[in-house]
């Protein structure tokens, strides 16, 4: 059996002008492709996700959801690396830096 829940039309809110990653977190906007590096409750390494929300001032964090349907929030370059097309955007804009 498979549930499907879908979730209410999201606010979508301009980043605060303060909000400024550091030097070594990962600039991720919604809906980009992440995968899990590290195991986390009921996410095996390597499951591929898409971040819902991306929030923070001094630390950036997001929340993701997992291919696998589990849901965690609170994450940041500790635990998940850009994959697919965000982390050809995220390369692409470091070379520009």
């Amino acid at each position: 059996m498979v549930l499907v829940v879908q979730n209410d039309p999201v606010t979508f809110w301009k980043p605060h002008a303060l909000a400024k990653p550091h030097a070594d977190q990962l600039e991720l906007r919604m809906g980009d492709h992440v995968t899990s590096t590290v195991d986390l409750d009921a996410v095996p390494s390597g499951t591929n996700g898409r971040v819902l929300l991306a929030n923070g001032f001094n630390w950036q964090r997001y929340r993701v959801l997992f291919d696998n349907g589990i849901e965690h929030g609170d994450l940041d370059g500790r635990q998940i690396a850009a994959s697919g097309k965000t982390a050809k955007r995220l390369a692409k804009a470091a070379t520009k830096k």
